[in-house]
C-alpha cells in the first residue's frame, strides 16, 4: 500500500514484537494460553485495497482507527453487541469476497508458473489429508523455497540488519477510514477475535474479552504508528497452545503461549531480510501462495454465507460485490458489500 522497503520491514518487525510481547504479557497476567497473531484475512483485504492508490500515511491513519475501534469494543460492550447483531452469514460473505481474488490468483499462477506453484499445491493437498494444521505453512515454505531458487525473483538487497523503526505520520481521512479502517475492524472481529474467544471457551478457557480487546487494540494502535495493521486473538491456531498437546495440566498451558511469544520476538530479527525478499518476488506469485493458504478459510466462509435460507440472498449479494473490487466515492468494495448485504437482509427480514 505504498510502503517503502524500510517501512515494510519496520511494520513486520514491530508486529512480530507486538505479537510476542502481548502473547507473553497476557498469558502471564491471565495464566491462560493467550495467543496473539496477525489477521490473515485482514492482510488479504489490505492487499486487495492496494488498487485504491492511497498513500501509506492514509492507510496508517485507517489502521489506527481500526485499532481504536477494538479498544472501544472492549471498553463499551454495546459496540460489541452491535457488531454481533450483523448476521454471521453476511460477515462471512464479506470475508469470502475479500479472499476471492487470492484464490483465483492461485489458479492463474499455477498455469503461468506451474513449476513453482504446482508443487506447493500438491503439498497442500497431501497434508490437508494427513496433517491439515500444517498444510498451509508447509506449502507456503515450499513455494518460497522454489521461488527463491528461480529466475522469477529480482535481485534484492537488505540495506541494514535491523529496520530503521521509523514512525509513519498518520493522515486521517474519512473516506479512507470507511474504505479500510471499518472493514478491517469488522474482518478482524468476525474472523479472529470472536472466533478466538469461542474456540478458547470450547477448550475451557473463558477469556475476559474486555481486557483482551483493550490490550490488543492499544497494542495495535502503537504498532500502527510504525505501519503495523493489527494484533488480535488467534482463532484456529489458538488450539495449538490450549489443548492437551501443549501440556496435560490445563493450568500450565499458558507457558506454551508465552514461549510462542518468545519465538515471535526472535523472528523479528529477520524482518528486514524477509521484507526485502517479499518485495523482490513477483506480486502474482505472492498472491498465489496467499490464496493457497486462504483456501480453507474461503471454503468455510462460503459455507457459512449460504447456510441459512433467510440470509442466503443477502450473503450472495455481499460476496459478489466484495469480489467485484469496486470503488465508489473513494471507498472500497468491502464496505459497500457489507452495506448492501445488510440492506438486502433488512428488506427480506421484513
Amino acid at each position: 500500500m505504498g510502503a517503502t522497503t524500510s517501512q515494510a520491514a519496520t511494520a513486520i518487525a514491530v508486529m512480530l514484537l507486538g505479537y510476542g510481547v502481548l502473547s507473553i504479557g497476557l498469558s502471564l497476567w491471565l495464566k491462560m494460553p493467550v495467543s496473539i497473531v496477525w489477521s490473515t484475512p485482514g492482510a488479504a483485504f489490505l492487499a486487495t485495497s492496494g488498487g485504491l492508490g492511497l498513500s501509506f500515511n492514509l492507510a496508517v491513519g485507517a489502521f489506527i482507527v481500526s485499532s481504536l475501534l477494538v479498544v472501544v469494543t472492549g471498553a463499551w460492550p454495546a459496540l460489541g453487541e452491535l457488531v454481533g447483531r450483523i448476521p454471521i452469514q453476511i460477515s462471512a460473505a464479506m470475508l469470502a469476497g475479500v479472499i476471492f481474488p487470492f484464490v483465483v490468483a492461485t489458479v492463474r499462477s499455477a498455469v503461468e508458473y506451474p513449476v513453482l506453484i504446482m508443487p506447493a499445491v500438491l503439498i497442500w493437498l497431501i497434508l490437508n489429508r494427513f496433517l491439515p494444521l500444517w498444510a498451509s505453512p508447509a506449502s507456503i515454505i515450499a513455494g518460497f523455497v522454489l521461488i527463491a531458487r528461480s529466475d522469477a525473483v529480482t535481485q534484492f538487497e537488505v540495506m541494514s540488519f535491523w529496520p530503521d523503526f521509523e514512525i509513519v505520520s498518520p493522515v486521517f481521512d474519512l473516506a479512507t477510514i470507511f474504505a479500510i479502517g471499518v472493514p478491517l475492524y469488522l474482518i478482524t472481529m468476525a474472523s479472529q477475535n470472536l472466533p478466538g474467544l469461542a474456540i478458547m471457551g470450547s477448550l475451557g478457557y473463558r477469556l475476559p474479552a474486555s481486557k483482551v480487546f483493550i490490550a490488543t487494540g492499544l497494542g495495535s494502535a502503537v504498532t500502527g504508528l510504525f505501519g503495523g495493521f493489527g494484533l488480535n486473538l488467534a482463532a484456529i491456531t489458538a488450539a495449538l497452545n490450549a489443548d492437551e498437546g501443549a501440556a496435560k495440566d490445563p493450568n500450565r498451558r499458558w507457558l506454551a503461549a508465552a514461549w510462542g511469544g518468545v519465538i515471535y520476538i526472535l523472528f523479528a530479527i529477520f524482518a528486514a531480510g524477509f521484507a526485502a525478499f517479499v518485495l523482490a518476488v513477483p506480486t502474482e506469485l505472492l498472491l498465489a501462495l496467499a490464496g493457497l493458504a486462504l483456501l480453507n478459510t474461503f471454503a468455510g466462509a462460503i459455507r457459512t454465507a449460504v447456510s441459512d435460507d433467510q440470509t442466503r440472498l443477502a450473503g450472495v449479494v455481499t460476496l459478489v460485490i466484495g469480489a467485484a473490487g469496486i470503488t465508489v466515492l473513494g471507498i472500497g468494495g468491502a464496505f459497500w458489500a457489507l452495506v448492501s448485504g445488510i440492506i438486502v437482509w433488512s428488506i427480506r427480514k421484513r
